[in-house]
């Protein structure tokens, strides 16, 4: 624990990280929810190629937050960072429901992306900092529910609003301006910003915490392994999330039925991410990110066969939901675990940006095979190679770094 008895016994830092986290949840799905409409109605010159421009480009402006905004806040502190980035979010999503084209639809979207991809590891890292020695598992796949909890409302509410998608985008910008003034009051700054603070009156190079680290020992083959696993991981959620509807749609499912679906996956995520962190706490990280790799590699396959049963059919998305999303979040677990706190934030964004690759890669390539006729089933053969890929790379993740870390902090 890293925080002071007073400022933890304030729940204001929990519920307000898991408040930052029902945004990123709202942009994760946003996309996917409006995309049939515009590719049906050809709403801005929307197509099945615009549209996938459109969840490309957004996701490179997600990256790009991970990596190059996300890990000044080891430097210079969580909070400001964070209600920077929500601010930066909202205007931005708001501006997306009057783009008068793709061109500027897909601008707006890259910005909006930007200050996104810095909130996660930003939020996550802080919640570590703020939360119980061996509690990270519980800690980042608490605050995660809020990830999925958003996902679930924003698909709800894309049931209750759609044709009309710019509500979609009012409503995400709206909230996050309501938010930011919470976060700017009631969210206390964490040690190590001060930690920073303090090692640069006394360590000439302290300020130049950054990625270079992750190339020492013994961290460059952990962050390799990390970065892979993301990669697939975020392959995973974001070409789900953006394309379930539409691969539903190529099955012969209607819309509604493909929103549905969307919503049922979600909620599945919030159970996975309530057990999962219970027993990686429980039974170690490693063991319980395997399983819940593997097994979402098998739920995907399944999915590639047509159900006719309703109510086998929701099951078997509820599951898939259980294990995907919840296998991505154990990585950002373990990541707070290995690495050192004035690492973390950079360690959790360079996860998080290099899994923007695959948040990209995801999309871009099931929209291939929409664009090709072809989504359904291979959309998810690709998925489930990406699980079996997943395991294959965090198999080669040491046990002993989590000493080695425990060493160095005691030696701070």
């Amino acid at each position: 624990m890293t925080t002071s008895p007073s400022s933890r016994a304030s729940r204001w830092p929990v519920w307000l990280c898991w408040l930052a986290m029902v945004l990123d949840g709202f942009d994760l799905v946003v996309l996917g929810t409006v995309i049939p409409t515009l590719i049906k109605t050809g709403e801005l010159g929307f197509d099945a190629v615009g549209a996938t421009l459109v969840a490309t480009i957004s996701l490179v402006g997600v990256g790009a937050g991970a990596l190059f905004i996300a890990p000044l806040s080891d430097r210079f502190g969580r909070r400001k960072l964070m209600v920077a980035c929500v601010l930066w979010f909202s205007l931005f999503t708001l501006a997306v429901a009057w783009a008068p084209n793709v061109a500027m639809f897909g601008v707006f979207r890259f910005l909006a992306g930007v200050g996104l991809g810095a909130c996660l590891p930003v939020a996550l890292a802080y919640m570590n900092d703020y939360a119980p020695a061996g509690t990270a598992g519980k800690s980042t796949t608490r605050t995660m529910t809020g990830y999925h909890v958003g996902a679930v409302a924003t698909a709800f509410l894309a049931i209750m609003v759609i044709p009309d998608w710019r509500t979609m985008f009012v409503v995400g910008g709206i909230a996050g301006l309501a938010l930011a003034p919470f976060l700017w009051f009631k969210l206390p700054e964490t040690l190590p910003a001060e930690q920073t603070t303090e090692n640069a009156q006394t360590t000439p190079n302290a300020e130049q915490t950054g990625f270079r680290d992750l190339a020492k020992k013994p961290y460059p083959l952990v962050a390799a392994a990390i970065a892979a696993a993301s990669f697939m991981g975020l392959l995973l959620v974001y070409g789900l999330n953006t394309w379930l509807p539409q691969l539903m749609a190529s099955a012969g499912y209607p819309v509604s039925a493909g929103l549905s679906l969307l919503l049922v996956l979600n909620l599945g995520a919030v159970a996975g991410l309530i057990i999962a962190g219970i027993l990686a706490d429980k039974h170690g990280t490693k063991p319980i990110v395997l399983l819940w790799f593997g097994l979402s590699a098998a739920c995907l396959a399944l999915l590639s066969i047509k159900v006719d049963n309703a109510i086998l059919l929701n099951a078997l998305v509820f599951v898939t939901g259980v294990f995907v999303f919840s296998a991505q979040v154990l990585v950002y677990a373990w990541v707070s675990q290995l690495f050192p706190a004035r690492l973390r934030a950079t360690a959790l964004g360079f996860a998080a940006g290099v899994g923007r690759v695959g948040a990209i890669a995801g999309p871009a390539v099931t929209g291939g095979l929409v664009a090709a006729g072809i989504a359904y089933p291979w959309g998810f053969y690709a998925f489930a190679a990406a699980g079996a890929l997943a395991v294959l790379a965090l198999v080669a993740v040491p046990h002993a770094i989590a000493a080695t870390r425990t060493a160095e902090e005691h030696a701070n």
